[in-house]
């Protein structure tokens, strides 16, 4: 069974910084892409950033230049630096992990996800 443990949310003033990072576990061959997303009230998950495995990253436009995501291939680990943070931040975080090969095939995975709260 893969687990994806995060940490590292938390309340922040605006123009803050917070690093998310997250760890998957379990019997993982190959593990394709990582990944997070978020979700404010009565808005859906919103993709954030994610890595695949060469190393390519894609952001959401509403992050580019403040949020930088980065990954540990043999640790099976990412992490998710946000910096000049703003209000509209504020959501629950979530890790994914796609493309995850164990004995049971491919799968997607989701962690349980860690608030993070911009505010003065």
């Amino acid at each position: 069974q893969v687990q994806l443990v995060e940490s590292g949310g938390g309340l922040v003033q605006p123009g803050g910084s917070l690093r998310l990072s997250c760890a998957a576990s379990g019997r993982i061959f190959s593990l394709w892409s990582m990944g997070w997303y978020r979700q404010a009230p009565g808005n859906q998950r919103e993709v954030v950033a994610n890595i695949v495995n060469n190393g390519r990253a894609n952001y959401a436009d509403s992050v580019k230049g403040r949020f930088t995501i980065s990954r540990d291939n043999a640790e099976n680990t990412t992490d998710l630096q946000m910096n000049s943070l703003k209000p509209e931040d504020t959501a629950v975080y979530y890790c994914h992990a796609g493309g995850v090969q164990t004995y049971d095939g491919f799968n997607d995975y989701w962690g349980q996800g860690t608030q993070v709260t911009v505010s003065s």
